[in-house]
């Protein structure tokens, strides 16, 4: 079993950024690809970012594509995720996933 917990998240202007983590423990974290994923309000969880676990591979949903950076400090058991020239369509509830396993989600809204 393991446990993940996001933070990170709050207000942010159109054009700014935010960093996301994701602290993982409770498993061998560095044996997983994990992922990004986020729910706004009224649509469907979506798929944001992912990294194989060596972090030697990313990949992006074309929306956060050149924006967005996914990370991991596999020694800190934590994965990251840059958002650099927020837009509006950004604002959603923001959730990190290892296998069957998710976090309970960091808030990120706009603020503009």
């Amino acid at each position: 079993q393991v446990q993940l917990v996001e933070s990170g998240g709050g207000l942010v202007q159109a054009g700014g950024s935010l960093r996301l983590s994701c602290a993982a423990s409770g498993r061998t974290f560095s044996s997983y690809a994990m992922g990004w994923f986020r729910q706004a309000p009224g649509k469907e969880r979506e798929f944001v970012a992912a990294i194989s676990w060596s972090g030697g591979s990313t990949y992006y949903a074309d929306s956060v594509k050149g924006r967005f950076r996914i990370s991991r400090d596999n020694a800190k058991n934590t994965l990251y995720l840059q958002m650099d020239n927020s837009k509006f369509e950004d604002t959603a509830n923001y959730f990190c996933k290892i296998g069957d396993s998710w976090g309970q989600g960091t808030q990120v809204t706009d603020a503009s």
